[in-house]
């Protein structure tokens, strides 16, 4: 569908006894044989029925249109022939010279079924206008009509209809997904409120009859991405004629248990990963940067990072194929893909952040001393200096991190919401003391205590801090927990 880019007029011709037109081999009849009341016969034409029919009417229209084929723009599917142009006259052209082609092979046409010079024509169960392609009407009159399944073949049936126009279907895999679970063999027939809710819903959204823009690879694309814990979504746009963003088509799909235990960092970028895959044939070699929305900031950093997993490596060279620019919007800002990745149908999404101890445990509020300390520790910190100095000026960020991570509250600088303690071993001794020596906390281990400071404060290198200054403090081997 995408050669239609461009098209504004359509002319589709339909052939007549399309499979009775290939004869068979002579002396393979009796193959083919079929037997009646009257007797044994033998066909001497494919018909209906056979195999290898399909295959081989197709391989026979490719065959004498191979050179149209190549040198024109025209759709063969089985005996329905479309030609289109942006032109009344070179459709004209392209017609004569279908119809030459035909006449030379001894084919008929439908003149019932045929259509000249429309700007509107129905082409393999799709209504296709100038740049835009829909969903047939006619197909979906009965959809709000289809009963409710009773059995597995009543299901599968109503899933084959559905599968074929998934791609104008937002969201699709996660709203069959339960009705999908009933095909599974051995799978007991269970249908709930569950199962209800994703049958009437798929119905309703082919009532409303989307429509999908065919893609300009000339033009710019955006890519609207997310993840959540259990799924990932991606829409492709693109400007229409209007100017508005228009959908060029839909993925959604979930994430396998390994996947689920990523961080969220690696599930947003395998989120672009898989749109960026998905749609491939128009963003790869692209003569324009190809934008791509998500709601995670720190992705903008990704392809910079000094420190990368194996797996995160492999990623960031197949990103490097590509012109991408990644843009950060929250996920308020692009409801699409957000409601993607986050259907409930996926399952229950757990929290992102767990906390390891209750909340009564917690230190509430940070001691007045201390809180001074860290005060005229940052006045003097370079780092501190270096990040609120590009804050005030509002430059690019002189590190991997973004600056939105960095805020400030009650004259403290915090990152990502804890407080950032300065190059001073003095205060990081102070910090791991209060949550190490504070009997509510039992005197944890490295791990434990490095994950408590965590919750409120942070510098880098905590944790390699925190297992030396173990070993000093109690003589203790690394590996103690």
């Amino acid at each position: 569908m995408d050669k239609l880019r461009g098209a504004k007029y359509f002319t589709k011709l339909d052939l007549r006894s399309g499979y009775n037109n290939i004869r068979i081999k002579e002396g393979d009849q009796y193959k083919a044989a079929f037997k009646t009341i009257r007797s044994l016969f033998e066909p001497t034409v494919m018909f209906f029925g056979l195999c290898n029919s399909p295959a081989t009417f197709q391989m026979f229209m490719n065959d004498i249109f191979r050179i149209i084929i190549t040198e024109e723009a025209i759709l063969i599917y089985m005996d329905d022939i479309l030609i289109f142009s942006d032109n009344l006259e070179d459709l004209r052209r392209k017609t004569n010279r279908v119809l030459k082609v035909l006449q030379d092979n001894d084919l008929f046409l439908k003149p019932e079924k045929c259509v000249f010079e429309v700007q509107e024509v129905e082409f393999l169960g799709m209504i296709l206008r100038p740049d835009n392609i829909h969903m047939d009407p006619v197909k979906l009159a009965g959809i709000q009509q289809w009963p409710e399944p009773h059995t597995v073949k009543q299901l599968r049936s109503f899933l084959g209809f559905c599968n074929f126009y998934r791609r104008f279907i937002p969201n699709y895999s996660s709203i069959a997904y339960p009705l999908n679970e009933l095909t599974r063999t051995n799978e007991p027939w269970k249908w709930n409120e569950l199962r209800t809710n994703a049958f009437i819903t798929l119905k309703n959204l082919f009532s409303s009859q989307p429509a999908l823009l065919i893609p300009d690879k000339t033009k710019p694309f955006i890519l609207e991405t997310d993840a959540s814990k259990v799924a990932s979504g991606a829409i492709l746009y693109q400007a229409n004629s209007n100017g508005d963003l228009q959908p060029c088509g839909f993925i959604s799909e979930a994430f396998g248990p390994a996947q689920q235990r990523y961080e969220v960092y690696d599930r947003e970028l395998l989120g672009i990963i898989r749109g960026l895959t998905a749609w491939r044939h128009y963003l790869l070699g692209a003569p324009h940067t190809t934008i791509i929305w998500c709601d995670h900031k720190n992705l903008s950093y990704f392809r910079a990072a000094r420190r990368l997993t194996p797996r995160q490596s492999r990623w960031n060279l197949f990103l490097s194929q590509f012109d991408i620019s990644i843009t950060h919007k929250p996920g308020k800002d692009i409801p699409g893909a957000d409601s993607l990745s986050r259907r409930p149908d996926y399952g229950t999404e757990p929290d992102e952040e767990r906390t390891l101890l209750p909340n009564t445990l917690f230190i509430g509020r940070i001691d007045v001393d201390l809180h001074n300390h860290i005060k005229e520790s940052q006045a003097t910190d370079q780092l501190a200096n270096t990040i609120l100095r590009a804050k005030t000026l509002n430059i690019p960020s002189p590190f991997k991190f973004s600056l939105d991570d960095w805020t400030t509250d009650s004259d403290l600088l915090l990152f990502r919401k804890r407080i950032y303690i300065p190059d001073n071993k003095d205060l990081k001794q102070q910090i791991l003391h209060l949550f190490h020596d504070l009997p509510s906390f039992g005197h944890p281990g490295i791990f434990k205590t490095t994950s408590l400071i965590r919750q409120h404060y942070w510098w880098p290198g905590l944790t390699i801090f925190v297992k030396k200054l173990y070993q000093w403090l109690r003589r203790l081997p690394t590996n103690e927990n």
